[in-house]
């Protein structure tokens, strides 16, 4: 098996400084030289996973392929790089303890007394060697602690791979720590404390950082690096700057390759070639990160898309679905400008006037019945008005459901999570899902398998006739209304191999333009480097393309 490299990326000072953008931007340009990478989260909640916390709390729930529910940080790993993640690549204080005590109550610990040192800490480092052991082509294995250096959550992650380099050699282990600088004069002047504070706290749990990413509002010059140098025991080639960015945070790599990061990490780890010479003429292909953000700095027209959800106040709770319209754009160089309107304020007298500029419609995924009233009179909007729509998971049942009321005649139509005695429920619960108690990864989650129909909108989008997307639901399409809706001209043109599970349906081409529901997410598989092609077609439609 060949050598593992693991880097380690904390943070300090301040939550939300952007460790998961870091890591993943040094993971792009890792395999930019060539390299085979995977990231790892390790968040310190005591949740399993983040599937039963509102995205109010956490931002959004990201799904994997393997159907694993996690961290949205997982989201930028497979944006940034051509990493394929799963459920071992996000860890959590509550899977650890979780782990432990349940091997605890097998009696597995032979008697012994269960601590956090060595067991808990045990059970973290073997968390990280997992992902080499399950990919013996890896090159890097990079792992973000969640948190901040100080918080009493953290601390068990840290004495891990404090040890963990103790185990593996420190020409194995490079500990990166993200820390904040910030200029709070008029002047701008730059102040250092806070971060030779955040390194003096990492210092107390044993861990020396190889290096220093400084978030702060401008580069820093020679002289500020050589000050963090000097107080934080790090050689001032490896203190790094990360500025605010103008447009995009695709600019990331941009930024630390310019900086030279990606060849300190090199020279670090001391990878050389067969002349034994350092990889430094290995220069990464970073042109197509240039082309995605030459379309933020030049772009050649701009659309204007609504995006009617109940979490709106929290961008990071629809990061995925942004993400995703903004890649649409990029093959055909057009600026996303977002008009967000909270689905609860949509009223029948002024939804007209929220949607009136609105070159698209997209309702997104969600659960519980607040909004859902204000996100149908959307739909109508944009069926009636023919502006393209999109409805991803609850937002194709709300484009059904406002079908069935307002083209099908049935009034009460409805989905039975919202309302149980509907004579009418278009939108019903799993068979399975009946007798689910537990709330915590009991849907239909991650990837199934999607017959698309010949000739089909979706079809055209996809250009294959079988696709294969991710999930996160339990209620579905009723089947007893299957030809009811088709007659109308609401065309159910996705369905599951054995034809039993609905999971797209359309507006007939000679009704409406683009009028698509899918049942799955699309926007976890969109990437900057491959947009997702559903919603590049949306977006060209919404542009008039």
């Amino acid at each position: 098996m060949k050598k593992v490299r693991y880097i380690f990326v904390t943070g300090g000072v301040a939550s939300s400084l952007g460790k998961g953008v870091s890591i993943a931007s040094i993971g792009a340009l890792l395999e930019a030289r060539g390299f085979s990478v995977t990231i790892q989260k390790m968040d310190p909640y005591i949740n399993i996973d983040p599937g039963t916390m509102s995205p109010f709390q956490h931002g959004e729930v990201y799904v994997t392929e393997d159907g694993a529910e996690t961290d949205l940080d997982l989201g930028y790993y497979e944006r940034f790089t051509s990493a394929n993640l799963g459920r071992e690549n996000s860890v959590s204080t509550g899977q650890i303890y979780h782990s432990v005590i349940s091997r605890e109550r097998r009696g597995e610990y032979l008697g012994r007394t269960v601590q956090v040192i060595p067991h808990i800490t045990n059970e973290i480092k073997n968390r990280i060697q997992l992902l080499a052991q399950m990919n013996p082509e890896l090159d890097f294995v990079l792992v973000e602690i969640g948190g901040t250096v100080g918080d009493i959550e953290s601390v068990p992650f840290l004495e891990a791979i404090r040890q963990f380099r103790l185990d593996q050699g420190g020409d194995s282990t490079m500990f990166i720590h993200l820390t904040l600088v910030p200029s709070i004069t008029d002047g701008g002047e730059i102040k250092t404390k806070p971060t030779q504070h955040s390194v003096k706290e990492l210092l107390k749990q044993g861990i020396q950082p190889d290096i220093l990413i400084c978030r702060t509002a401008l580069p820093l010059d020679a002289d500020v690096k050589e000050k963090i140098s000097l107080f934080c025991n790090v050689t001032a080639s490896r203190v790094f700057s990360a500025p605010d960015i103008d447009h995009t945070i695709y600019e990331i790599p941009q930024i630390f390759h310019s900086e030279n990061l990606d060849e300190e990490i090199i020279r670090y780890f001391r990878i050389e070639n067969k002349s034994g010479e350092y990889l430094m003429n290995l220069n990464p292909m970073l042109s197509k990160w240039d082309q995605v953000v030459d379309v933020f700095r030049n772009p050649r027209r701009h659309v204007k898309i609504a995006v009617v959800g109940k979490y709106m106040a929290l961008h990071d709770a629809y990061r995925s679905l942004y993400e995703a319209l903004t890649h649409g754009g990029f093959p055909r160089h057009i600026a996303v400008d977002f008009i967000k309107i909270d689905s609860e304020k949509v009223e029948a007298d002024n939804y007209r006037d929220l949607l009136k500029d609105a070159q698209g419609i997209l309702v997104p995924g969600g659960f519980g019945e607040r909004g859902v009233e204000g996100k149908l009179l959307a739909i109508r909007f944009a069926r009636e008005n023919k502006i393209p729509y999109f409805g991803i998971c609850l937002g194709m049942q709300c484009a059904v459901i406002e079908f069935a009321r307002n083209v099908l005649g049935f009034k009460d139509a409805h989905s039975t999570e919202f309302d149980p005695d509907s004579s009418h429920p278009v939108i019903s619960l799993m068979e399975e899902q009946t007798s689910v108690v537990n709330k915590g990864g009991t849907m239909r989650l991650g990837a199934y398998p999607c017959k698309l129909r010949e000739g089909s909108l979706i079809a055209d989008c996809y250009m294959q006739p079988q696709i294969q997307e991710r999930h996160r639901h339990r209620f579905e399409f009723n089947n007893k209304f299957r030809a009811a809706f088709e007659k109308a001209g609401m065309l159910l043109t996705g369905l599951s191999p054995d034809e039993t599970l609905v999971e797209t349906v359309e507006l007939d081409r000679n009704l409406h333009p683009f009028f698509v529901g899918t049942q799955y997410h699309p926007e976890f598989k969109s990437k900057p480097l491959s947009p997702h092609p559903v919603f590049t077609r949306f977006i060209e439609k919404s542009a008039g393309l």
